[in-house]
């Protein structure tokens, strides 16, 4: 595949730009984000009635926004405000992000608790349906300490509340961020429409530091995946499900072995039919890069053997979406010399790849975080940070379903 610049007009007119085909066709179609200058760290999300995406815009030196718009009828709208702030914590990583439920939208930021660079908390910003103006800095997690909080992920739940999960380090305060006295956890609660949180619980009691969290809602009920930590470093994919009211004991999804003395910052994603599961992630256990897609048919309690996808280029910001009980498409980033790319590709449980997609080239700098991926329809949906002349802009574009 080539990259093309511009758009050819002739006879016949092409309406996107974008990845070109060998055969001249255009694969990924580039639409207009409604983000401006100065923008980054895009967040999408999508159901059966809606598709928001989410995302920061730097004001200046010290103000950040947080604003997100509506996708209909596969064109951006005009972009909302949801707060602005002047003391939050900005991350390449650890993002903000919107989710809707029968009308109701949820968001978050981290807000610095303290001067300490990992002392921040995860503040909610509710939007009833009806309403015309958010509920902003609604503390999610009970603690008050000055520690680290984020990596969260929010799912629809119930008719009117939110399931939320985050990374949380209450347990090590008093000690730096290199240094920690006690591990990070992983927790959970349930946020109603009006913001008031409820059913707080520890879901593991020592996870990896940063990497990002996943979850989804099965038939059988709410599963976390996220990246645990062992007292010997091996920090693999675990699994907890709320099975018959109790939530199960983490369990490792596949035993990679990835024994590492660092977070590597490169979390698991996850979707969900029914009870059938894909999950994705990013491994380098052996000192061998990979991806790895695994599927499930009884929400999480089983596996089957996970499937590698991409080459020894693969740097992982794994995201994915099931198509049905048997395909999903995997999106992940991969570096050719100071390039980076960012590929998708079609994958079958039983082991059949697809040819992969460029959806973009891009700078390799850490800037360009993790890009988003949405299915849409037949439609996929694409959203992430560009970077040029140091000046960072969200981009965004869509794949059709079938030419995966």
């Amino acid at each position: 595949m080539r990259l093309v610049f511009g758009c050819f007009v002739g006879l016949l007119l092409i309406v996107s730009c974008g990845e070109i085909s060998e055969k001249g066709k255009v694969v990924v179609h580039n639409i207009d984000a409604p983000a401006g200058p100065k923008s980054s760290l895009p967040n999408l999300f999508s159901n059966a009635e809606h598709t928001l995406m989410s995302w920061v815009e730097k004001v200046d030196d010290s103000t950040t926004q947080l604003k997100y718009a509506r996708l209909i009828n596969g064109k951006w709208k005009e972009p909302q405000l949801i707060e602005q702030g002047r003391d939050w914590f900005v991350n390449w990583a650890d993002f903000p992000a919107i989710t809707e439920n029968n009308g109701h939208l949820i968001s978050h930021v981290l807000k610095k608790s303290s001067k300490e660079t990992f002392s921040y908390d995860i503040r909610l910003n509710v939007l009833k349906q009806g309403d015309s103006h958010w509920t902003t800095d609604l503390q999610l997690h009970s603690d008050a300490t000055k520690t680290e909080h984020g990596f969260v992920t929010t799912l629809p739940y119930k008719d009117d509340s939110f399931f939320i999960i985050w990374l949380d380090g209450r347990n090590t305060a008093g000690s730096d961020h290199d240094h920690q006295s006690g591990a990070m956890t992983i927790r959970a609660a349930e946020v109603s429409s009006k913001g008031t949180v409820s059913n707080e619980l520890l879901l593991d009691e020592r996870t990896c530091d940063c990497c990002q969290t996943t979850a989804a809602i099965t038939a059988n009920g709410p599963v976390v995946i996220y990246r645990d930590r062992s007292e010997e470093e091996v920090r693999d994919i675990s699994i907890v499900r709320l099975v018959n009211g109790e939530w199960t004991t983490p369990k490792t999804i596949y035993n990679d072995n990835w024994q590492i003395n660092g977070c590597p910052v490169n979390g698991p994603k996850s979707a969900d039919i029914d009870n059938n599961l894909v999950v994705a992630w990013f491994t380098e256990a052996g000192q061998e890069a990979k991806v790895k897609v695994v599927f499930s048919s009884d929400g999480g309690a089983s596996f089957e053997e996970p499937l590698p996808i991409g080459d020894s280029n693969v740097i992982g910001s794994v995201d994915i979406a099931l198509i049905d009980s048997d395909n999903a498409i995997v999106s992940w980033m991969e570096t050719i010399g100071i390039e980076a790319q960012i590929k998708a590709v079609k994958v079958h449980k039983s082991g059949i790849i697809g040819v992969p997609v460029i959806i973009s080239r891009l700078d390799a700098s850490r800037k360009t975080g993790f890009p988003q991926m949405e299915l849409v329809g037949e439609k996929v949906y694409f959203a992430w940070t560009d970077l040029a002349d140091d000046i960072t802009t969200i981009k965004t574009a869509y794949v059709r379903l079938d030419r995966f």
